[in-house]
């Protein structure tokens, strides 16, 4: 598999990020899949190396940020899933707290400069102090995870591995977890190789791929099949959760009901679907948009006119989509609970 290659781990004590030996850190070079654009997260403030890879994953792995040590980050986001959640609708955390939205998918990171639902959050670095400080999720400080990390046996000699210091502290803990969330890359899915001419799609994958291009493709723009904006895509209120979406924090009226376009990739194990995790299959996401879409006055423009797929296309538009998953991303043991 052919990959371009942008050397993010060079030149670590010039920028005087680390106050140790650049030989005491083993650097990453971060891999940009051929066909993809170039990254907008900034490596330079946040140098790639194995030992912050490491120590990032066994904090996201860790129950240890939330206040009663019990929710990991990896509570809602499974591997094996995309790095999300399977067996609810909302997320849940600490005391069986259920939250108010389905969790977003980990995936390709390293470009994108929005995250959550409604775009709450900004930057990659700060995005793990959105669910360690939520109510219904980790409810926990990042004062007092430091703390904890401070006191714990492992810890000091992990950061002083990573960053040269055994005192630990908050901007240290969020930069190894975004180590470890920056390199969660995936990108040879079976349409990865198809584009690379590796493979070649059947003849039901390659008729849901041109239903795709004119149907999806404008809002779930390839190869990350998001275009990172914020949608309306016809869903009723709920009216119990009363989510309005990006609204919430722009306060203008002009996002009612807008949330993040999610990616696609591994969507065939990234179910619930929707922020509120309301559809459970495939099928039911494309019925939503044949026949189920809601008026509104902030409804996306690309979803004015039904689709009006046959019972056929729709079984090639699934099909099609089943081949953007990347079993190989789904069980890489990099990014595993242990690695063997």
């Amino acid at each position: 598999m052919k990959k371009i290659t942008l050397i993010f781990g060079i030149g670590i004590v010039a920028l005087g990020f680390f106050s140790f030996s650049k030989s005491l850190v083993t650097p990453i070079y971060f891999e940009v899949p051929k066909g993809f654009p170039k990254p907008v997260y900034d490596f330079k403030n946040n140098p790639l190396t194995e030992e912050g890879f490491e120590l990032g994953r066994k904090l996201f792995y860790d129950p240890i940020l939330s206040k009663d040590n019990t929710i990991s980050c990896a509570s809602c986001h499974l591997q094996a899933n995309g790095f999300t959640h399977v067996d609810h609708d909302l997320s849940h955390g600490i005391d069986g707290k259920i939250g108010t939205r389905n969790s977003l998918t980990l995936q390709n990171l390293a470009w994108k400069t929005t995250f959550m639902w409604d775009g709450g959050v900004n930057h990659l670095d700060v995005q793990p102090l959105a669910p360690i400080t939520s109510e219904v999720e980790m409810n926990e400080t990042l004062e007092n995870v430091v703390n904890k990390l401070n006191q714990n046996q492992e810890y000091p000699e992990l950061f002083q591995k990573a960053f040269g210091t055994k005192k630990v502290t908050g901007q240290l803990t969020l930069k190894a977890l975004t180590q470890f969330l920056v390199m969660l890359t995936t990108s040879n899915s079976k349409y990865d190789k198809v584009m690379r001419n590796e493979e070649k799609f059947n003849e039901s994958e390659q008729k849901g791929y041109i239903l795709f291009k004119n149907h999806c493709a404008s809002c779930h723009t390839e190869p990350l099949f998001s275009n990172e904006h914020f949608e309306n895509n016809g869903l009723e209120v709920d009216p119990t959760l009363n989510d309005y979406g990006r609204m919430k924090i722009t306060q203008k009226s002009s996002d009612s009901l807008k949330f993040k376009v999610p990616t696609l990739r591994n969507i065939q194990f990234t179910f619930p679907y929707m922020h509120d995790g309301r559809f459970s299959t495939l099928t039911e996401v494309i019925k939503h948009y044949n026949s189920g879409i809601h008026q509104s006055k902030t409804l996306s423009k690309q979803l004015l006119e039904p689709i009006q797929l046959t019972d056929d296309d729709r079984t090639d538009l699934v099909a099609f989509l089943k081949t953007l998953s990347d079993k190989e991303f789904l069980f890489d043991e990099r990014f595993s609970y242990s690695k063997k």
